[in-house]
C-alpha cells in the first residue's frame, strides 16, 4: 500500500509535458498489443479506449486537464469532434448510471486478467497518469486503480 501511494504522489508531480510524452509512449506499445484481442465484438482500440474514460469519470467529475490530455486519444477512438462539454455530459451521464460503472469496471479487471503483466502495468500506469494530472489522484480515483490491480 505504501508503494501504491508513493507511485501516485509521483505521477502526481510530473509536469504536464512529461505526461504527453509518456502517454504517447505507453499508447503507442498498448493499442498495438490490444489490436488482435476483441472481447464481445470489443476492437483492442474500444478496449483501451474504456480504461481511458474509466480514469477519466473515476473520481465523478472531469478536469479540463484530463480532457486537455485525453483529447487525442478519444478523437483517434471516436473518430470525430469532441469538445470539453460533450465529454463533461457523458461524464454526467456515466455518474447517473451507476450500475453501468460497476459493470465496465468488473470487465476491465476481467480484461486486465487475460493480459501479461507488463502490458497490464501499462494500461494501470496509464489510468494513473490520467487520474493524476489535475494534480491530486483522489480517494475515489485510488480506490478505482486499486480495482483494476487486483
Amino acid at each position: 500500500m505504501r508503494e501504491f501511494n508513493l507511485i501516485c504522489k509521483e505521477f502526481e508531480q510530473l509536469d504536464s509535458l512529461s505526461y504527453g510524452v509518456i502517454l504517447a509512449k505507453k499508447s503507442a506499445k498498448i493499442l498495438p498489443a490490444l489490436k488482435n484481442i476483441t472481447k464481445d465484438g470489443l476492437t483492442g482500440a474500444a478496449i483501451y479506449s474504456t480504461f481511458i474514460l474509466g480514469a477519466i469519470v473515476a473520481d465523478g467529475r472531469i478536469s479540463e486537464e484530463e480532457y486537455a490530455l485525453c483529447y487525442p486519444l478519444l478523437r483517434a477512438f471516436f473518430g470525430e469532434e469532441i469538445d470539453y462539454n460533450d465529454v463533461k455530459k457523458a461524464v454526467k451521464l456515466l455518474k447517473t448510471e451507476s450500475t453501468e460503472l460497476k459493470r465496465n469496471v468488473d470487465e476491465m479487471v476481467d480484461i486486465l486478467g487475460e493480459l501479461d503483466d507488463e502490458l497490464k502495468d501499462d494500461i494501470v500506469i496509464v489510468c494513473m497518469m490520467i487520474c493524476a494530472i489535475d494534480g491530486k489522484i483522489s480517494l475515489k480515483e485510488k480506490n478505482w486503480i486499486k480495482q483494476l490491480i487486483k
